[in-house]
């Protein structure tokens, strides 16, 4: 076991791969392409590299991140890049409307650190914000679309942090080659013009958002057209010569603030004082030791890294070694570890500058003692939210707030060893809709309670000022001899969690390689119900599952899980298969 311990900063690393097909470039000159042109899905090879690699869920993004890496850039360097086209590229998923948490392995001063930058809920937000006039809570979708739902963006903020601790390129030369692309038009891929049919109504709604994403015929743009984005290249232009902060303290923050409070129908009340007074907060990792590893990611708001733990961590008191990847028997085990973890990420965790937390989540003797509960082969009849040491505890009411499996992640190392893993987000697909300088508004205030109390108890996660909304991104580095081993993560709201948790098991205890773990098929259980990955393998566990009790539902699962793993020197690096992602090094 390392000499790291959970709840503290820890003390990292080196890349010819392509492990996707690429068969478009940013620059060609027609309108349209054929079909055939158009990007096309990840071929599940494994990508190798000695130097740096990254790979993200676009193959324009990952292009532009890495050809900062291979000019010298470090790893922050190339996520801003590359997070500036995945706004254009991506808009259903992320964008400077929305928010992220990075983990952050610094290899010169051999640490670790994490970054919150989450949305955060205006100061004019009560608790009452997203329920009627009764007290009950609103529908999602009256309140999701429109202003109410979006919280003060915090993305840009990173990008201008990371760049002043990090960066190596100058933030100018960063920024270019996506409003290059955004001026000159980028072609639209079949997921994105999917999603933009799923979504034909809600997009419809208002005048800049149906402008941007419909054709004069009232269709929705289709694979294999041009997308040109000229007020998004401006902006872009405007922070590559002004800096990040003029986002929140010139034009482009007031715009967003008038376009969230004037909306017509479902008005906001951001102010200019939530957007100029945001910060990022640098924040202490959390870690699981776990075998020889430690498994660290995002601390509260994120839910990410303790409910991935905690499912580790009860796990481990099960052979899932000997077991294997086809047992039932496997996967009923982490379904109800999943379920267990579940039960307590509900009950307790949130934004803790707000509402304390339980200390003992991860302590080895609550984790063995929620292992007991388990019985191989027999589903948990009952699961509820445990007992965990707490040094000051406080009766709370369990959340059941909603959460869509959108967002995007982003996996780095550059050749001098430093490490970041990004999950990126403006929440629900295309987040609220709204759309201000060519870029989408986030929608993440819905990842609130919409009750504050039941029965008399506060939700921990309900809506404050200045609070952010509990999230369950869990970008993860894993570290092994105080060195960074595996770098991953995914985007699918909650399902995150399952996940990344499934690729770190696949991984470390069956030895897949990380793009068998991240191909591997999904199945996961967080409220009783197991959800079985349509069209897989994960489909022949349905009978066994139902023998030992449970409900099943087959489903696609569509992780967007994006992983490098760092071994004797090398790189390899895995893009999920289920998406439009794309690894390159060198």
């Amino acid at each position: 076991m390392s000499k790291l311990s959970h709840w503290r900063p820890l003390l990292a690393f080196t890349p010819l791969c392509i492990a996707s097909s690429l068969s478009i470039a940013a620059g060609q000159a027609a309108d349209t392409v054929a079909p055939e042109a158009t990007i096309a899905l990840q071929d599940q090879k494994l990508a190798h590299a000695k130097h740096f690699m990254i790979a993200t869920a676009n193959p324009v993004a990952t292009k532009i991140g890495y050809e900062v890496l291979k000019a010298g850039g470090s790893a922050a360097d190339a996520y801003i890049a590359a997070q500036m086209a995945l706004g254009l590229v991506e808009p259903q998923s992320s964008g400077l409307g929305g928010g992220a948490f990075a983990v952050y392995y610094d290899a010169q001063k051999k640490q670790l650190t994490t970054f919150d930058a989450r949305e955060t809920a205006p100061l004019e937000a009560t608790p009452e914000l997203f329920q009627d006039s009764k007290g009950q809570p609103l529908k999602f979708y009256d309140a999701v679309v429109g202003g109410r739902s979006v919280g003060t963006p915090g993305t840009v903020k990173l990008l201008g942090e990371l760049h002043e601790r990090y960066g190596k390129t100058p933030w100018k030369a960063l920024l270019e080659p996506a409003a290059t692309l955004a001026q000159e038009g980028f072609i639209v891929s079949p997921r994105l013009a999917g999603a933009l049919a799923d979504s034909k109504q809600s997009l419809a709604r208002y005048p800049q958002t149906k402008a941007y994403f419909f054709n004069p015929d009232g269709s929705t743009k289709q694979a294999g057209q041009r997308l040109k984005n000229t007020p998004y290249s401006e902006t872009l232009l405007m922070l590559a010569t002004y800096g990040a902060d003029s986002f929140y303290t010139g034009q482009i923050g007031k715009d967003i603030v008038s376009t969230v409070r004037n909306v017509p129908d479902n008005p906001g009340v951001l102010s200019e004082q939530d957007i100029t007074s945001y910060k990022v907060k640098e924040r202490i990792p959390v870690c699981l030791p776990y075998q020889n590893y430690d498994i660290c990611g995002m601390g509260p708001p994120s839910s990410g890294a303790l409910t991935v733990g905690q499912i580790l961590g009860i796990t481990s008191h099960f052979d899932l070694a000997k077991m294997g990847p086809k047992s039932a028997k496997a996967w009923q085990i982490i379904g109800d570890a999943s379920r267990l973890a579940f039960a307590d990420r509900g009950r307790y965790i949130a934004d803790t500058d707000f509402i304390p937390m339980p200390q003992g989540l991860l302590d080895a003797s609550y984790l063995q003692a929620r292992a007991k509960l388990i019985t191989p082969g027999k589903a948990l009849p009952d699961v509820a939210p445990g007992k965990p040491a707490w040094r000051h505890p406080i009766a709370l009411a369990d959340d059941q707030a909603i959460e869509f499996p959108n967002t995007s992640h982003i996996s780095i190392v550059d050749k001098d060893g430093n490490a970041i893993s990004v999950t990126t987000t403006i929440e629900h697909g295309f987040g609220s809709t709204l759309m201000s300088h060519g870029f989408l508004l986030n929608n993440e205030l819905t990842d609130f309670s919409f009750k504050s109390y039941q029965d008399g108890r506060p939700i921990a996660n309900r809506v404050e000022p200045g609070k952010r909304p509990r999230s369950s991104m869990s970008p993860t580095i894993v570290m092994k001899n105080d060195k960074p081993y595996l770098v991953v993560g995914s985007p699918g709201g909650s399902q995150i969690i399952g996940y990344v948790a499934k690729t770190l098991i696949a991984n470390l205890q069956w030895g897949m390689n990380i793009q068998q773990a991240i191909s591997l098929p999904n199945s996961l259980n967080r409220f009783g119900t197991f959800e079985l990955e349509k069209g897989t393998a994960a489909e022949d566990l349905a009978k066994p599952l139902e023998t030992m009790g449970y409900k099943t539902t087959v489903k696609d699962l569509n992780s967007g899980i994006q992983g490098i793993e760092i071994r004797n020197g090398q790189l390899t690096g895995g893009a999920d298969p289920r998406r439009e992602g794309l690894v390159l090094g060198d």
